[in-house]
């Protein structure tokens, strides 16, 4: 292959073009403001921006974070300035760079997600990513995205609300990611991005008591990545949405992989917390990966993973 040739990184995406497969994950980018002083963040494909409520969030008390070996555990609590609040404050300075903005929300109940999703689609996102593990407070704190029921009713909602593409953020901590994949594609997603977190727990062996105030979190990073491949491999094959593939990328190869497993794009979320250039480092990284497997088209990778009858 001509190693000087361009490669296409252009992906079309649930109605929306990205202008390459590389996001950032929610939860990790905020609103984009402190990253936005080590670089242009007009390179990336998309932004997921902090996860969002109809109210402020003050959050969970700390501690709420802590090291594992290769990651951390989160109990954040969705703090966050509430949707109006980002729609004044924050999304005019996101809109000043050449990049998709994509909202990601929650909510306590399925009218909770159905307002924000009017909200944030009249307000002038690009896209919504619906993060489905929230406790449904009405059914008594199950979460919506380990039963199906709940997972397509919010999803529904969503949809008859929104005037932008939907997104439905599938949880690996299910019995299987499939069903669950399924249904939200049958209640008119236009799209899933996985995985979340793994609920995971830490205890300080002297005190005898959770590191954690809220004594488990959401487990995240490199330590996921096997974990995460394998639902995107089992929910590309078992739906025809595409997919924004996510869990413990740090590295061009790694993106692959999840190219390969089936995703369309992919995110990168906490390895911004140890390298602010990351996603760049995989943006880079892809295009020489590219060039130098005779790859002319990101898209080509998509679900190429070669299965051995």
């Amino acid at each position: 292959m001509d190693m000087n040739r361009d490669v296409n990184m252009a992906v079309p995406f649930a109605g929306l073009t990205f202008q390459n497969p590389v996001a950032v994950a929610s939860g990790t980018f905020g609103f984009g403001r402190e990253y936005g002083l080590r670089f242009d963040i007009g390179r990336l494909g998309a932004v997921c921006v902090k996860g969002l409520t109809l109210r402020p969030r003050a959050g969970n008390p700390p501690p709420r974070v802590a090291e594992t070996p290769m990651g951390m555990l989160n109990s954040v609590g969705l703090q966050n300035p509430g949707a109006e609040a980002f729609l004044r404050d924050e999304l005019p300075f996101l809109r000043g760079f050449n990049t998709l903005v994509i909202a990601n929300v929650s909510g306590d109940t399925v009218e909770e997600y159905a307002a924000l999703a009017g909200l944030l689609s009249d307000g002038g996102v690009d896209m919504l990513e619906v993060n489905i593990s929230c406790p449904n407070v009405k059914e008594g704190g199950l979460l919506f995205g380990t039963d199906p029921r709940s997972a397509a009713a919010v999803t529904e909602a969503v949809k008859r609300r929104a005037s932008v593409p939907v997104m439905v953020k599938l949880s690996p901590n299910v019995t299987d990611i499939a069903e669950i994949a399924r249904t939200v594609e049958s209640a008119g997603a236009d799209a899933l991005s996985l995985i979340n977190t793994l609920m995971g727990m830490r205890i300080d062996i002297r005190t005898r008591r959770p590191i954690l105030h809220r004594g488990m979190g959401g487990l995240s990073g490199p330590a996921v990545r096997p974990v995460a491949v394998r639902c995107v491999y089992q929910a590309a094959r078992a739906v025809r949405l595409p997919i924004m593939g996510m869990g413990g990328i740090t590295c061009a190869e790694d993106a692959v992989e999840f190219l390969l497993a089936g995703a369309h794009t992919v995110a990168v979320g906490t390895a911004l917390f140890k390298d602010e250039t990351a996603p760049l480092t995989v943006l880079d990284g892809l295009d020489a990966y590219c060039r130098a497997n005779g790859v002319s088209d990101i898209r080509t990778l998509t679900g190429a993973m070669i299965i051995d009858s």
